[in-house]
């Protein structure tokens, strides 16, 4: 006999002791199968009743969790965010600048009228160094060639 043959005869007396092994266990089957069906049923119920008594301590903790553990757990993520974001950088004060920048230019605007003030002020002669004849200073002057030979008179 070859190793084919052997391997034949060998799964040949595997299968008929299954065979026998199912035959001996049909009955048995039989007789546990309303066990298993009644089991089933129980295990449902068994579920149901867990499920109803779970469900409002499920709900309440879930509220203690959202009204006491949840803002405290914020809190402290929050606080941390804090502690680890860097420093903004210092921001330049714009209107503080800007206020300079106006006065600087108020000042030097006070100054220009001063300085423009007091050279149209030497330019000005006083009423008592004025000429007595009568003539606006700053006129033209006439010759007084000119004035007679308007009039007609030749000297």
């Amino acid at each position: 006999m070859n190793n084919n043959e052997k391997m034949a005869a060998a799964v040949a007396i595997a299968q008929e002791r299954a065979r026998e092994v199912a035959a001996r266990v049909k009955p048995a089957a039989a007789q546990m199968k309303p066990l298993a069906q009644s089991s089933q049923e129980a295990a449902r119920r068994g579920v149901l009743q867990t499920r109803t008594w779970a469900a409002p301590r499920v709900a309440r903790s879930g509220q203690v969790l959202q009204d006491d553990i949840a803002p405290k757990v914020a809190d402290m993520l929050s606080s941390a965010a804090r502690r680890i974001e860097p420093e903004k950088p210092r921001s330049r004060n714009w209107w503080t600048l800007s206020g300079i920048a106006i006065l600087v230019a108020a000042a030097a605007t006070a100054a220009a009228a001063a300085l423009r003030k007091r050279s149209s002020s030497s330019r000005t002669i006083p009423e008592a160094e004025a000429d007595t004849t009568g003539e606006v200073p700053g006129a033209p002057q006439a010759s007084a060639d000119t004035d007679a030979s308007r009039a007609g008179r030749i000297s």
